[in-house]
């Protein structure tokens, strides 16, 4: 049933006000319906797509490591033992040095003190006063820090020189308690966190707006989406001011319209979205048996088999005594039955045919009811015949 036969309305009919109304409101809404209809229809998703910002690290704007060496006081007899590690009663003499206190020649017992390192990372642009979160981690024996304070301890750059100053209670995600004949330990007691524990007091110079030309670093190399990064810029800026010159690197020259505004450039291609590639890989944790691979894993034809040999021993304890007529000397003395079986299961084989999916590959392993450890030693012997096109990483 078409417009025209739904709304056909014969010469001799005549509609009324109220009908034409009707009639009125019943197009109107049937032109809603289709209209909504059509704004519904699902498109091609950008989904799978991946904003510039999250795959490109910027020139520049990136995070500067800071360390440092300092002191924890205040724990509860759980510090350092002093007579192994020397630097923290050196340490502990040179802090009471500088606030007038000489310990110098002095046998020193306490322990309520350990030395620790002070970690921190200096985000970009951070500006004098900023507050950043630090790791503590102790160096010597210390078994907890619990409760403890670090004091004021200065945060290095990779320079040499100091950017910000830490200080603050530690706060530590497990515990340690022990008694005379047993002891619990939950998490790591001697590492601790301090949240805004330093202080920026250096900014770390550096002038975006001046520059002529920016580098954006692919956080996972690869050629294909080098380009479509660089073809979505130039789309962007309708020039060709973006160039892949490797798998890791677009050089961005900054338009003249631009000069001086670099950071609004930024802002204006940050949240790009492309379409990324990456290469077929298979990386395997054999310490946790812990696999993950990628879509693009294919497989040729290939069949795999997997068989179970189970070997049993079985020891069972024996008891032998002396005859009745046995020689003087014979003594009664414990033996044992060793009863050894060996069962092999019945194998299964799984075919992949050419060009097999991800998805193909797990369903085949999983019908052979595989364990992870196996399946690692399947990935790696069906990669050595060659019909496993992905490069495996094993940590």
């Amino acid at each position: 049933m078409n417009m025209r036969t739904l709304f056909q309305i014969t010469e001799d009919e005549t509609i009324e006000g109220g009908d034409k109304l009707l009639l009125l409101t019943t197009i109107i809404m049937l032109g809603l319906v289709i209209f909504t209809f059509i704004v519904s229809v699902p498109v091609n998703s950008s989904a799978s797509n991946s904003r510039i910002k999250d795959i490109v690290n910027f020139e520049g704007i990136r995070e500067n490591l800071l360390v440092g060496y300092g002191l924890v006081v205040g724990l509860n007899g759980t510090g350092d033992r002093l007579n192994n590690a020397v630097f923290t009663e050196k340490s502990l003499q040179s802090f009471l040095t500088r606030l007038g206190v000489s310990t110098i020649n002095e046998k020193m017992q306490v322990k309520n003190v350990a030395a620790v390192t002070v970690t921190a990372k200096l985000p970009a642009f951070s500006r004098s006063g900023a507050k950043l979160d630090i790791t503590v981690s102790t160096l010597g024996d210390a078994r907890s820090l619990e409760g403890g304070t670090l004091i004021a301890t200065p945060l290095m750059g990779a320079d040499g020189e100091m950017y910000a100053v830490a200080q603050g209670a530690v706060t530590i995600g497990g515990f340690a308690a022990s008694g005379e004949q047993s002891s619990a330990t939950k998490g790591i007691p001697t590492t601790g966190f301090i949240s805004s524990g330093a202080i920026v007091e250096r900014e770390i110079p550096f002038e975006l707006d001046q520059l002529t030309e920016i580098k954006l670093g692919m956080k996972n190399p690869d050629l294909t989406s080098a380009k479509a990064v660089e073809k979505k810029i130039n789309e962007k800026l309708e020039g060709d001011y973006a160039k892949a010159v490797d798998p890791g690197t677009v050089v961005l020259n900054i338009p003249m319209d631009y000069y001086g505004s670099v950071a609004t450039l930024l802002a204006d291609i940050e949240l790009l979205e492309v379409k990324t590639d990456q290469p077929a890989k298979i990386v395997i944790d054999e310490s946790t048996g812990t696999i993950v691979m990628n879509e693009n894993v294919k497989i040729d034809n290939v069949a795999v088999a997997q068989g179970n040999l189970v070997v049993t021993i079985n020891k069972i304890p024996l008891v032998s005594q002396p005859l009745p007529l046995a020689p003087k000397g014979a003594e009664t003395v414990e033996t044992s039955l060793e009863d050894l079986k060996v069962e092999e299961g019945e194998g299964n084989i799984a075919m992949l045919n050419n060009n097999a999916t991800l998805s193909d590959l797990v369903n085949a392993l999983n019908s052979l009811g595989v364990s992870n450890r196996d399946l690692i030693s399947i990935l790696q012997t069906i990669k050595s015949a060659g019909a496993l096109h992905a490069e495996i990483v094993t940590k």
